[in-house]
């Protein structure tokens, strides 16, 4: 969700698939889609031909029972990791699958409450842990596969339909039915070359455990279906769309903090709006001024006593920072903030998201997120606090976004700091103190005005440019120090 403000007259809330309203909360869940059948390959075909029809979904991702697909359509990239939610087995019984002689197709050879755990993270916008399982080593393993920010969720696997635990969590239930014969074939063809199976072993396992299995379990899940889907060679769309719902503004909000305006802070303000200031003063002065931000910021975090002995034995009390802190850059226009957060607090670790706008819809979208592990860990990210690093908060789409992203891994919402240079006072800010008013904002400067101006696109050589696209809408903080990213970096 993310909401862009229009200078003097208009207010227009741009949401990422309507999954939030203006005032940062979840209105609506990621949509749950189900597919059960009896072979992989033929949920994997069905589960990709659903996501070529979705169009334009920002991120797709299919969970399966034994693997996970995560499909981000804006960048046309397929992640396959065939390895999942297969329960952690004794030595004993790791002996007996290496022979062959564990039913991989029985319920309880999968952990329900597990699988279930996790896609209802999923489905309420909040990040969650994958379990890693090794076919070579027929075990799970101890690392797991960090996941977040699906818009839609297909699940797939022969009983995804058995658990009534996981069917209470879908929006849309899907049986495929496929020919016997050819799914024999083609599971030959995958155990042979990809696990290093016989066919004699491959055989006797279907015959053993398989086709028992599918008559007993797999099958009579049908009737839980909403649609069931004869053969291989269908396509059917699922689009789900809801509206926003009005709701009462909160109280006001009164934590922006703007560091005191002193003779030198405005001599380091008047360096950096000044256009004709060489890029390696405009370096100098910025790392300056992050360096006050950020001790400014850590002026609202707690500290608990501590007492030390000098160096001539005589003990002093004072004090120490009572809690965990990492920072989180907003790519790439936060990183001009990261040196003085660093010059603060030593070996702080920063993580990053990469939030642009949808070129025609202006539509912002997350492309990237790498956070420190204190923040994917959701048992540790409640009692960590977080300081936000962006430039400026102009129409504050991004800062709106990178906020719901911490909340939904857990982060406290009075813990977030957001640590800035510039805040336009009748921008972004006015939508952001509404949605989130225990966030804590520090600043050097808020400027007066947020105007509409054109980004011309630059041809590059023998491309060309697209004519719907040779240029779009921006909105510039005034008077501003430009695009702080680009003077520091370039």
């Amino acid at each position: 969700m993310v909401c862009i403000i229009h200078f003097t007259v208009e207010i227009i809330v741009l949401t990422q698939h309507d999954r939030y309203g203006e005032d940062g909360l979840r209105i609506c869940d990621a949509f749950v889609n189900n597919q059960g059948v009896i072979h992989r390959w033929f949920r994997q075909w069905e589960a990709r031909q659903i996501v070529q029809a979705l169009g334009s979904i920002p991120s797709v991702v299919i969970l399966s029972q034994v693997g996970i697909t995560s499909v981000q359509i804006w960048k046309k990239v397929m992640t396959d990791v065939q390895d999942s939610f297969y329960r952690r087995h004794t030595p004993e019984q790791v002996l007996l699958a290496h022979a062959n002689r564990i039913d991989f197709d029985h319920p309880d050879a999968i952990d329900m409450p597990l699988f279930a755990a996790c896609l209802a993270d999923l489905k309420s916008c909040k990040q969650t842990n994958i379990p890693i399982y090794s076919f070579s080593e027929h075990q799970r393993l101890e690392e797991t596969q960090y996941l977040y920010g699906a818009a839609v969720i297909i699940t797939e696997g022969i009983l995804a339909l058995h658990d009534p635990h996981l069917r209470a969590l879908y929006d849309l239930k899907i049986f495929v039915q496929c020919d016997s014969d050819l799914m024999l074939a083609r599971r030959i063809r995958r155990d042979v070359k990809e696990r290093g199976r016989t066919v004699d072993g491959v055989l006797d396992q279907y015959l053993r455990y398989v086709k028992p299995s599918y008559d007993n379990f797999v099958l009579p899940t049908a009737r839980h279906a909403d649609i069931i889907v004869p053969g291989s060679d269908n396509s059917m769309a699922t689009a789900s769309r809801m509206s926003t719902p009005i709701l009462p503004p909160p109280e006001p909000w009164q934590n922006l903090i703007v560091i005191p305006e002193t003779p030198q802070l405005k001599g380091i303000l008047t360096k950096l709006r000044d256009r004709t200031t060489s890029r390696a003063d405009f370096i100098f002065f910025t790392d300056r001024l992050a360096t006050f931000l950020v001790e400014k910021a850590m002026e609202h975090l707690p500290h608990k006593l501590r007492s030390v002995v000098t160096p001539i034995d005589v003990e002093y009390t004072g004090q120490e920072l009572d809690g965990h802190l990492c920072g989180v850059s907003i790519l790439r226009s936060g990183g001009p903030l990261e040196k003085g957060l660093r010059r603060v607090v030593h070996n702080m670790p920063i993580g990053s998201l990469l939030i642009q706008s949808e070129a025609k819809t202006g539509e912002p979208l997350l492309l990237h997120l790498a956070l420190p592990v204190c923040i994917r860990e959701r048992h540790r990210a409640e009692g960590t606090w977080v300081f936000l690093l962006d430039a400026q908060i102009g129409t504050a789409a991004s800062a709106f976004m990178a906020i719901r992203i911490l909340l939904d891994h857990g982060v406290r919402q009075d813990h977030i700091i957001f640590v800035t240079f510039l805040v336009a006072r009748e921008g972004g800010i006015v939508v952001l103190r509404k949605a989130f008013p225990d966030v804590k904002i520090v600043c050097s400067a808020v400027d007066n005005y947020l105007t509409e101006r054109w980004l011309e696109c630059i041809d590059v050589e023998g491309e060309g440019v697209d004519s719907e696209t040779a240029g779009r809408k921006v909105w510039a903080v005034e008077p501003g120090m430009g695009h702080i990213g680009d003077r520091y970096y370039l």
